[in-house]
C-alpha cells in the first residue's frame, strides 16, 4: 500500500483541535497494526507563512516544519479555521500559496472556517462547501459563488472537501483515510480513537 504526504498549514490563533484532530487521525493510520510489518500510512507535517512559532488558540505554541517557501510537495492539504482566519483572509501571501499549491495538490481539505480561506482562493466557486455553523450565513453573504450546505458534518467535492465546525474535522480527515487508504484502515483508526463515524454521512 502506497503513502501519502499530508500538509497542515498553522497562522496564528488557529483553532487547536482543527489541526491537531486531523493529524492525529492521519497519524494513526498504519499498514498492518501491532504487526513486524507495521508502517505509517500518512506522513504529516505543518506549514506557516514564515516557519516561525505560531502561537494557537489558548496560547497554546507550536514549531512549524516547514514555512510556504520551503515546504515540499503535498498530497493533501488541511486547512484549519479559527479565530485568527480573519487576519489569514487578508493575507495574500498565504491566499496565493493554497491557490498556486491547489494546482499540484491532488486533494484539497478544509477544517472549520478553515474554508473561508478557501474560499478567498475562489477555489470553491461553483462548488457545494460547509464552515463552522455560526460562519454560514457570512459565508453565503461574501462568497455568492459558493453553494454553501448547513447540517452536514462535511461536503465532498471529488478533490475539495469541506468540513463544518472544529470536531467534524475528524470525520472529515476519517473519511479521507477511508477515501486513500480503504475502510478497514479508516474503522482502525476510528477504534482507537474511541470516535465512532458514519462513513456515509456527507454531502455531495
Amino acid at each position: 500500500m502506497k503513502s501519502w504526504n499530508v500538509g497542515i498549514v498553522l497562522f496564528d490563533q488557529v483553532e487547536i483541535l482543527d489541526f491537531t484532530g486531523p493529524y492525529e487521525v492521519f497519524g494513526l493510520a498504519v499498514h498492518d497494526r501491532y504487526q513486524p510489518t507495521e508502517r505509517s500510512l500518512f506522513n504529516v507535517t505543518t506549514i506557516s507563512e514564515s516557519g516561525n512559532l505560531v502561537i494557537a488558540e489558548n496560547n497554546l505554541k507550536v514549531t512549524p516544519d516547514y514555512s510556504l517557501a520551503t515546504a515540499p510537495a503535498y498530497d493533501l492539504l488541511v486547512i484549519p479555521g479559527g479565530p485568527g482566519v480573519r487576519k489569514a483572509l487578508l493575507n495574500e501571501a498565504l491566499v496565493n500559496w493554497v491557490r498556486a499549491r491547489s494546482g499540484d495538490t491532488p486533494w484539497i481539505t478544509s477544517v472549520c472556517t478553515g474554508s473561508l480561506l478557501l474560499a478567498q482562493t475562489g477555489l470553491l466557486d461553483g462548488k457545494k462547501a460547509t464552515t463552522h455553523i455560526d460562519s454560514i450565513d457570512w459565508m453565503r453573504t461574501q462568497y455568492p459563488a459558493i453553494d454553501v450546505i448547513d447540517d452536514v458534518k462535511y461536503v465532498d467535492e471529488d478533490r475539495i472537501v469541506t468540513s463544518a465546525g472544529v470536531a467534524n474535522g475528524m470525520h472529515m480527515s476519517l473519511h479521507m483515510v477511508d477515501r486513500l487508504a480503504g475502510r478497514e484502515v479508516a474503522q482502525d483508526v476510528s477504534h482507537i480513537m474511541q470516535f465512532e463515524t458514519d462513513f456515509d454521512e456527507y454531502a455531495c
